[in-house]
């Protein structure tokens, strides 16, 4: 039995040295690819120790006192901790319920489009706006929505005969981070869906027409049963990543007055880390951040594949 075994193992190994042999020029062009993720995503990775110490610049990372799980502590006693927690989670919930199917509905509409000039026109206008940083989209929002002069706001009045302060009105904050978000992403995460869209087998929709569906019943019966896994794949994604909100747009919409609510995690731990100098606390809160989100990763995963679906792994 023992000696089957050991058969049975060598015959892997040697089927395994002989396909990377036979394939050695494609396993050449994953190197930079390794090296990349090994220089910038693994070796940083050292830096996270000095969340369970008390970290000094001056000392290092290896003569810096060990504190244990202190500076977590510290952060979940913090009554700071519920406010970003829960402002991050309304954020997170709002860009799933709204910003997430977004781009599913822009490639529905744009696959119905049979003229082919007129769609690849509108693809290349709602692309526009991804290639734009944070910095103009904020700007683009001020100049829009000042109380001074802002054309939206021009009209807002107008119409209503009320002066409503967009950018500082914490009320208003959540609405406008994800108005702008859906503005700026929505054109290009259709690409992945219209993708999608381009493998569903046309003789089924022939055959749906033939049987007297409607525009809407052939979306819903076949279009939409064609792109769920996709759907599924992106979605575990999303919620891996449903506490990084991002830094850049949180930061240049936040102001004195909208500081209660526009506080997340990311916001947080440039203030400690980079304002203060809390070094240590700081990456106490991103790694909290970060475990949190592949807890969620694996537990969105898991609850896919109950429901019948390949999952992301």
């Amino acid at each position: 039995m023992e000696s089957t075994i050991k058969e049975i193992s060598k015959k892997k190994q040697i089927s395994a040295f002989n396909h990377i042999r036979q394939n050695k020029w494609l396993y050449i062009l994953t190197i930079p690819g390794l090296l990349y993720f090994a220089i910038f995503k693994y070796a940083p990775m050292y830096g996270l120790i000095i969340a369970f110490k008390d970290y000094v610049p001056f000392l290092g990372i290896a003569e810096s006192k060990w504190v244990g799980l202190e500076n977590f502590q510290d952060f979940f006693a913090n009554p700071d901790f519920f406010r970003i927690f829960w402002n991050t989670l309304a954020i997170a919930f709002l860009n799933i319920l709204f910003a997430f199917p977004a781009p599913i509905l822009l490639a529905l509409l744009l696959n119905e489009v049979r003229l082919k000039v007129y769609q690849r026109a509108i693809q290349t206008f709602v692309y526009v706006p991804h290639f734009l940083s944070w910095t103009i989209v904020v700007s683009l929002w001020h100049i829009l929505f000042n109380l001074d002069h802002g054309a939206i706001t021009e009209i807002v009045l107008s119409l209503t005969g009320r002066e409503i302060d967009f950018l500082t009105d914490p009320a208003w904050f959540r609405p406008m981070i994800i108005l702008q978000s859906i503005w700026k992403e929505m054109g290009w995460g259709t690409i992945i869906y219209l993708a999608a869209l381009a493998g569903v087998d046309q003789e089924q929709y022939e055959a749906a027409i033939m049987d007297g569906a409607g525009r809407f019943r052939r979306v819903w019966h076949i279009t939409l049963p064609a792109i769920r896994s996709t759907i599924v794949i992106m979605l575990i994604m999303k919620v891996g990543s449903i506490l990084s909100t991002g830094f850049d747009q949180f930061y240049l919409m936040t102001n004195q007055l909208n500081r209660p609510v526009a506080d997340v995690f990311d916001t947080y731990v440039y203030m400690m880390g980079i304002t203060n100098g809390a070094y240590s606390y700081s990456t106490a809160v991103g790694l909290f951040k970060s475990v949190i989100g592949i807890i969620l990763v694996f537990s969105t995963n898991r609850l896919a594949k109950k429901f019948g679906e390949s999952g992301l792994y």
